[in-house]
């Protein structure tokens, strides 16, 4: 599931990092020097990462990393934080966690107020969002259909919203929605016919419909105009990269590791993270397929390798938010320039293979 932030976000932005600073003083040790494994001859140097919601198939990578001991072999000891309502970029900021799962947009808003955390790989290489309505609506056969409509949110602060109002002019569309707040139950909505449209990840909710009975149709926004983006990424606390070069390596490579033998075997990866986590899927097949549809078509790049960024796909979604004014400073002022995107992200970590 993908969250995102709106014209009003950059001030709840601010109180975000407030509540993670907070939050640092209860989550205690996860950056300190080393620690010692099961074998008290090998130090192992510990690392804390945070996940953005429940695990699932945007996950699969870490947890195959975990289970196969990319981890271990690397010399490092990786901890998992339990999903909270932190935002992990602030948590990451605030060095409550080392490493985490973000996505390109929230950490460009997050850079925009100040955030100075870094990007070290990706995990999805395209936008996996898109508009998302019945199959059965005949009535809706491109974006400037959805005019007048009603747009079923999970999240009232997304920037969605925006992104669909200009996909739907860019189809011809005035772009003129109605809009109502309905969170995880917006999906429920849309099967039920009581909304006509919402954002769905087509590797998720797109499989958890058709598998219910109630399949959608999807309108990728980047077909509409929108940039394309990472929309998974893997950010890193800044000092504890500069602190810890070797280590910030062996982590990413491994890492890289385990999500490239998810894009290369995507139904034993499913396996290894239904199994790593008992009871949290109520139907196996989802997961199944979504990781072959994520191995299929976004972990890799057109080398077939995972984890690589692009300066341009980093800029031209920053330069698209600015346009769209979405995008202030820590003190909620809109930036009066676009943001340099070129030391938000680096690949000096991943692996040369």
């Amino acid at each position: 599931m993908q969250l995102s932030l709106s014209k009003s976000a950059p001030s709840r932005w601010v109180t975000v990092v407030a509540l993670a600073l907070a939050a640092a003083t209860v989550l205690s040790g996860c950056a300190s020097d080393s620690a010692t494994g099961t074998d008290s001859s090998i130090a192992l140097t510990p690392v804390a990462f945070a996940l953005d919601w429940t695990p699932n198939t945007n996950h699969t990578g870490l947890y195959v990393a975990l289970e196969k001991g990319y981890f271990t072999q690397a010399g490092l000891e990786v901890r998992v934080l339990p999903y909270s309502q932190s935002s992990p970029d602030a948590l990451i900021n605030a060095g409550s966690a080392d490493f985490g799962i973000s996505f390109q947009h929230a950490a460009t808003f997050a850079a925009a107020a100040g955030v100075r955390n870094i990007s070290v790989m990706s995990v999805l290489q395209h936008d996996a969002t898109a508009i998302g309505v019945l199959a059965s609506r005949d009535d809706i056969r491109s974006p400037k259909d959805l005019d007048g409509k009603t747009l079923g949110m999970a999240d009232p602060s997304t920037t969605f919203p925006t992104e669909a109002s200009d996909v739907i002019k860019n189809d011809g569309g005035t772009g003129e929605f109605k809009k109502i707040t309905l969170g995880t139950s917006a999906y429920e909505a849309l099967y039920a016919g009581k909304v006509d449209f919402t954002s769905a990840f087509t590797t998720w909710e797109g499989i958890d419909a058709a598998l219910r009975g109630t399949p959608m149709k999807f309108f990728a926004l980047q077909d509409y105009g929108v940039p394309d983006q990472y929309s998974v990424i893997v950010e890193a606390n800044r000092a504890w990269t500069a602190k810890h070069p070797t280590a910030t390596a062996q982590f990413v490579q491994a890492l890289q590791q385990g999500y490239q033998f998810a894009a290369d075997n995507p139904d034993a990866a499913a396996k290894i993270l239904i199994d790593a986590n008992p009871g949290a899927f109520e139907n196996t097949e989802l997961v199944y397929q979504s990781q072959k549809k994520l191995s299929a078509s976004y972990l890799k790049d057109a080398n077939g390798k995972v984890g690589t960024q692009s300066a341009d796909t980093w800029q031209e979604l920053a330069d698209f938010l600015y346009g769209a004014g979405l995008l202030a400073d820590e003190d909620g002022k809109p930036l009066t320039a676009s943001l340099d995107t070129s030391t938000l992200f680096t690949e000096r970590y991943l692996s040369e293979k």
